[in-house]
């Protein structure tokens, strides 16, 4: 069973087209919880208008299920708490210009 840190890993290769970065260095990825074969996501989009959100989904879906062992995904993308820059890591910070 994959763990909770190899879950977070693995969603480092889903990015944000309009920004470049992956989804855990901008910080839109919000938790995890993995129940044996279920793997439970909430994530949040940097605008609500953000057009990349059913592609980003998809992608997590993807990531996700492609793991060993993991056979549900569920995602909740979330706006509480609305996303910010300064849920960015100093890596995102400073390559975007927000350092």
């Amino acid at each position: 069973m994959p763990t909770r840190d190899d879950v977070i890993e693995a969603l480092r290769s889903v990015e944000d087209p309009e920004l470049g970065m992956d989804i855990v260095e901008l910080g839109l990825l919000y938790d995890v919880e993995v129940q044996g074969p279920r793997v439970n996501i909430r994530y949040s989009l940097t605008s609500m208008g953000c057009p990349a959100g059913p592609l980003i989904q998809q992608s997590i879906e993807e990531v996700a299920q492609s793991l060993p062992d993991v056979e549900q995904v569920q995602t909740e993308l979330t706006w509480d708490p609305p996303w910010t820059p300064d849920k960015m890591s100093d890596d995102a910070k400073f390559i975007l210009g927000f350092g």
